[in-house]
């Protein structure tokens, strides 16, 4: 059934232009760490849209600025590993993310002198580190950085790049941070220019009659009916045929604490893959929660006092999500966790992105994987 839905839908969505350049700068990357023997980690980031139109103007989009790719390539790239970015168009990068996710304009970093352009004293430090980790990595070529927009874009990328991975076996590993659209519209389905508002103007598709579907997404009247098809769920493929030796991370994002463990629970059954990430919307920023067969269930939070800043974060939710926790801990946590989340980060001690406590328990549960894949290769 899995292998029917992936020919359906790769047979009717045409590839995207640059699928062949993707695929000849992977190639090379992939073929030139598997030779150095190096562990190399595809990370997707950033939303996928859904074009409403052939010659898109009106889409739907998924929320996600690519904090969470972004900030894990870096930290992947200080633990050694070669990272490919498939990366949502213009969300968030790794290094450059420090900039460009930013209330105050980069240009406010920077002042005019005697001609030059030089870095305000203040953040020379900073800019500095960032500046030396960035041109280290591009030194050693260990960075790949490919692009995606639409939904389709991104399934045809993820899908050659996997099986260009399947030689690295274990030490392949797939880190799936890219917020994936559920729905969709098929390419027979959708009209081909910009879907009119104004009824004067709005037509029936000229080329529909009762033997074929409507399209996806038209006006009725004075509504715009859109109907979405679900996309397929291609993680077990990825899991069974794409690269069936790489390990593989997907996320779980929730808004509601109460099912968050149960869901996470439920993918890592239904896909058979290796580690899902748990997470809700307020507190992403603080606290994960990691469901896998080989080590249980296991919570990753910063310290209160150590927290980044987080405009949407909601601190009173620390911990609700939680469920392990005794009936005690449950309800003292969101207090203590708000009343800590009130004060300042002490002076000298910088707050903790939680990725730079989620990439190394991940590079040790990646650890254990290849010892045991070695072990029943070998026994």
């Amino acid at each position: 059934m899995a292998n029917d839905s992936e020919r359906d839908y790769f047979s009717n969505e045409p590839p995207p232009k640059d699928l062949q350049a993707n695929v000849t700068l992977a190639r090379e990357f992939i073929h030139r760490h598997h030779e150095q023997g190096r562990r190399l980690v595809l990370v997707t980031s950033g939303g996928t849209t859904v074009p409403l139109e052939t010659q898109t103007v009106r889409y739907i989009d998924n929320f996600s600025a690519g904090t969470r790719g972004a900030t894990s390539a870096e930290f992947f790239l200080r633990h050694g590993y070669a990272v490919i970015f498939l990366h949502r168009q213009f969300s968030l990068l790794p290094y450059s993310r420090h900039y460009s996710h930013n209330t105050r304009s980069f240009l406010d970093f920077m002042r005019d002198e005697d001609g030059r352009v030089v870095v305000d004293e203040q953040h020379q430090h900073d800019m500095l580190d960032v500046l030396r980790q960035y041109n280290e990595v591009k030194r050693d070529g260990r960075l790949l950085i490919l692009s995606f927009v639409t939904i389709t874009e991104y399934l045809w990328d993820l899908r050659e790049v996997a099986q260009l991975m399947r030689p690295l076996g274990p030490r392949a590993m797939f880190y799936l941070a890219a917020a994936v659209s559920d729905f969709f519209v098929p390419r027979h389905r959708m009209v081909e220019h910009k879907i009119q508002s104004n009824e004067d103007f709005a037509h029936q598709n000229p080329s529909a009659d009762l033997a074929q579907d409507a399209p996806a997404a038209r006006t009725e009247g004075r509504k715009l009916v859109i109907d979405l098809e679900p996309v397929p769920k291609f993680l077990k493929q990825l899991v069974d045929g794409w690269a069936p030796d790489g390990i593989i991370v997907s996320f779980k994002l929730e808004t509601d604490p109460s099912i968050l463990v149960k869901k996470a629970k439920y993918a890592l059954e239904k896909y058979s893959h290796h580690l899902v990430i748990g997470n809700l919307l307020n507190t992403r920023k603080w606290e994960v929660v990691f469901v896998s067969k080989m080590e249980g269930e296991k919570w990753i939070r910063v310290p209160a006092n150590r927290r980044t800043k987080s405009f949407s974060g909601v601190p009173s939710l620390v911990g609700s999500a939680d469920l392990s926790a005794t009936e005690k801990e449950a309800q003292e946590a969101p207090l203590q966790s708000l009343l800590e989340t009130e004060h300042a980060v002490p002076t000298g001690e910088p707050a903790v992105e939680i990725e730079s406590l989620i990439i190394p328990a991940i590079e040790q549960m990646h650890t254990k994987y290849i010892e045991q894949t070695q072990s029943r290769q070998t026994g």
